[in-house]
């Protein structure tokens, strides 16, 4: 099921009713990444705040998600002794089956029951499991088989799995958190969904029905209890799934199991249930004789095919990233009048980290938006609307001090990058036009250009060339490498002052048009491309961009002293992949738990936040100086090899290799170099053709060697897809419904003309009423395969990353032994004598889609 984004407060507002001091605590499952963290605390001040109890429980992985819903959620339903509950995922569980991995269901169960469990399903990553969206249904205690399915969805406040106003918590089920694209992106998913749902089981391999008419009505004659018009989807059987869906969790019941009864009408009358021949009766002779059994076998099998296809296209589409679900809880906040700044700053903490992790709408990859200036947005002209509003918060809940308005003012209208707090108490939120460099506020103006993931693939930063290229820069820009190597705060004021001025001036020359958002224009409101910056008084002055890089590294490299006085528990080793795969170890969430922990109490809401964000600060510089030696190792050794669909590199000495074992810090490593790649081609005239396709970069797949495991840790990212024009999506939407129009027209031509030639029909109907049928149902096939090329999204012409679907069918089809645990599926381990077989294999796949 899913929650429209209008009622996005309807099941808090009902949880809030219910609670009671005996009420179970709300468990919160939350992914180890900056978006979710900041998402997770918000969500905890809200509860705090209505005084509702709640737990929190870090997941690294799906290893890990499975061993929780084993060991805590499953506690929880009533069938199992428990009291049943709310369970809320954060960043997780959007891809897999969540009934399944968390333990909540049997597929071979005929009553659906979830014990009184109701999952709450927060995450950015696309595509959806089509059964959390559209199914999740919990059961009303008796066998579906006697419950209308239409009367079960609407008598549940459920129509289509779209929940309303109506609906009330009460047997539990899975209800997904829609920002919006569900309701508006996936109408043909959800027609298809339930048609297939509500279809009779059929077998496609055996479409060539024998000639037997008696054969044809004893197999027909068992289905007459369901139409096969009707308008449902089993989506989660395993031969109608993507491998990379099917591997872990959406081997669900299949389209038998699920046995809903349809009211008979139409073919499937009564009276022809016994039979597809027409009765002994005399008909008129104008009365059109009933189709033949093999004519409508061979009618619903193609039905359910093309039913089929457009599920199949979601799923192998590539994954891409929506809405931050720090932004969409930020929403419930203000839904529910409890927003403040303390909540808009986590919000835009969460917003700002998902541009610095590569999530884009096209996937884990680089974004052609760094080119617009500004800050680079994950969500193209979507992300910046999200932005905007952000802005407009801040304005609101920020209002300007009558006293210091006119300073305030000056120092915006120069572009003046604030570095301290108005007064002692300030806590404020203000705008800033932060030019793309890293802490620059933390740093020397030269380290944070230098370090910087835009400027240097830019100015070539690994080469010695490149280096005279910054050289100069700052030359012409008239800053001395004296006052740039000292710390920024202590640099010369006027120099500060006119900093942005002369990069605006400067930087296009050596191809930075992005490197600072342009002149604010208008309202203050609408200053498109700048950041936010918060003051703790004289204690700290950060940047949102400068919070996530410091709580990603957090996560990342983590505080070793935490961890040599971190007393934890062994947690016992991930379930299914780790055994099945050959790879052995202890869970990840052992080692990870204090990283997660620190970063949790860095984005507290007390005034002991910016300290230990600062004390964090070298973790963070430390990571981005081995970026930079890493990849500079890389590229000037010439490791980069490109292959057929991708270049590979391998990151296996040096003195930052261990660093790079975490996902995380591989996964910025890599769009590092995946971005001097793509400014090379550039400027060579370079790029890859995919289909019809061109690429603006190619995609890149990077290895790290963990010599402790004996493996490597591989993430694939995506060349860059381009950002979504959504004047041109306007446009497109318009010529759609011109054509939705004008093939209803012709439908209804079409259906006349079968009409009049109903009494021809019938008399040759035992002879080809089978091939007249199927050729009928090829041309409407073709016509709604032509309709769904079009792509109701607008979204056809990204390239998404399709690595997680690659790996998945590598790993299918050869004796790798592979893990495939994180949430991101386009990071995998490979054991280390088989990384050569899986490159091998995977060079032959579709990588970007």
């Amino acid at each position: 099921m899913y929650l429209p984004r209008q009622l996005i407060s309807h099941l808090y507002l009902q949880l809030l009713r219910s609670h009671h001091p005996l009420s179970p605590p709300v468990l919160i499952l939350v992914a180890l990444e900056p978006d979710a963290l900041c998402a997770c605390r918000i969500l905890t001040a809200l509860l705090k705040r209505d005084y509702i109890p709640h737990k929190i429980q870090p997941v690294a992985g799906y290893g890990d998600l499975s061993r929780a819903g084993e060991e805590l959620v499953r506690p929880m339903q009533t069938t199992n002794g428990g009291s049943g509950g709310v369970v809320v995922c954060l960043g997780v569980g959007g891809l897999v089956d969540l009934g399944e991995i968390l333990a909540l269901s049997n597929p071979e169960d005929e009553v659906e029951d979830m014990g009184g469990v109701e999952i709450w399903v927060f995450d950015a990553r696309r595509p959806w499991n089509l059964g959390n969206v559209f199914g999740g249904l919990a059961g009303m205690g008796q066998p579906m088989a006697e419950i209308d399915a239409n009367a079960r969805r609407r008598g549940r406040g459920v129509d289509k799995g779209c929940i309303t106003s109506a609906y009330t918590s009460k047997n539990g089920g899975i209800i997904v958190y829609d920002d919006g694209d569900i309701e508006e992106e996936l109408r043909n998913e959800r027609e298809a969904y339930y048609a297939l749902l509500e279809m009779p089981e059929v077998d496609d391999d055996d479409d060539d029905a024998s000639d037997d008419g008696s054969e044809d009505e004893t197999q027909t004659g068992s289905k007459k209890r369901k139409s096969w018009s009707g308008r449902e989807d089993d989506e989660d059987s395993e031969g109608d799934e993507p491998p990379h869906q099917r591997r872990r969790s959406n081997s669900g019941s299949s389209i038998a199991s699920t046995p809903t009864r349809r009211k008979k009408t139409g073919i499937n009358s009564s009276n022809s249930s016994r039979s597809a021949t027409p009765t002994t009766d005399s008909p008129s002779p104008t009365e059109a004789k009933q189709p033949s059994a093999r004519s409508l076998k061979k009618r619903l099998i193609n039905l359910k095919r093309r039913h089929d296809s457009v599920l199949q296209s979601y799923y192998s589409s590539g994954t891409s990233y929506s809405e931050p679900i720090s932004s969409l809880i930020y929403s419930l906040a203000s839904e529910l009048g409890r927003d403040d700044n303390d909540l808009l700053w986590l919000a835009i903490v969460g917003v700002s980290s998902l541009e610095l992790s590569g999530r884009t709408m096209t996937g884990v990859g680089i974004s052609n938006t760094s080119e617009s200036g500004g800050s680079a947005g994950w969500g193209g002209q979507r992300g910046e609307h999200i932005r905007q509003i952000l802005r407009d918060e801040v304005h609101r809940l920020n209002p300007p001090d009558p006293l210091e308005s006119n300073r305030d003012i000056r120092g915006e209208i120069n572009g003046v990058i604030p570095t301290t707090a108005r007064s002692p108490t300030d806590t404020s939120i203000r705008l800033s036009p932060e030019p793309r460099f890293l802490l620059v506020r933390h740093w020397s103006l030269y380290e944070s250009m230098l370090h910087s993931p835009y400027l240097a693939p830019r100015l070539h930063v690994w080469t010695e060339n490149g280096r005279k290229r910054l050289h100069k820069l700052l030359a012409k820009m008239g800053i001395s490498l004296t006052q740039c190597h000292q710390y920024y705060t202590h640099m010369d004021m006027e120099l500060k002052r006119v900093l942005r001025s002369r990069l605006l001036k400067y930087a296009p020359m050596y191809g930075l048009d992005g490197l600072v958002p342009s002149e604010g224009s208008g309202s203050a409101s609408a200053r498109e491309g700048w950041g936010f910056v918060r003051c703790w008084g004289w204690k700290a002055c950060l940047s949102a961009t400068d919070v996530g890089v410091i709580v990603g590294a957090m996560l990342e490299v983590g505080p070793h002293e935490t961890l040599a006085s971190w007393d934890s528990k062994r947690l016992p080793r991930a379930r299914d992949d780790t055994e099945n795969s050959g790879i052995t170890g202890e869970s990840d969430l052992a080692s990870l738990l204090p990283r997660f922990w620190s970063a949790y109490d860095a984005l507290s809401l007390t005034s002991e936040s910016p300290t230990i964000l600062l004390e964090a600060l070298p973790l963070a510089q430390h990571l981005h100086r081995a970026i930079l030696r890493t990849g500079t190792s890389l590229l000037s050794k010439h490791q980069i090899r490109h292959l057929r669909a991708f270049r590979i590199a391998v990151v296996k000495d040096g003195p930052d290799v261990k660093l790079f074992t975490n996902p995380g810090a591989l996964t910025k490593l890599a769009l590092w170099i995946a971005e001097a790649i793509r400014v090379q081609e550039k400027e060579r005239g370079d790029s890859v053709k995919i289909g019809r396709k061109r690429a603006a970069g190619t995609p890149l797949v990077l290895a790290g060697l963990d010599e402790d495991r004996d493996l490597y840790v591989v993430v694939g990212t995506g060349g860059g897809g381009g950002v979504v024009d959504f004047a041109a999506m306007s446009k497109r939407q318009e010529e759609r419904k011109k054509k939705k129009e004008l093939k209803e027209k012709k439908q209804k031509e079409r259906s006349e003309r079968r009409s009049r030639r109903a009494a021809e029909r019938a008399e040759r109907e035992e002879e080809t009423g089978a091939e007249d049928e199927d050729s009928e149902e090829s041309e409407s096939s073709s016509e709604s395969e032509s309709e769904d090329e079009e792509d109701p999204r607008g979204k056809k012409h990204l390239l998404r990353n399709r690595f997680g679907i690659a790996f998945q069918e590598v790993v299918q089809e050869t004796n790798a032994r592979v893990r495939i645990d994180s949430f991101e599926h386009c990071v995998v381990e490979v054991q280390k004598d088989d990384l050569g077989g899986f490159l091998e294999a995977l060079s032959f796949r579709s990588v970007v889609g």
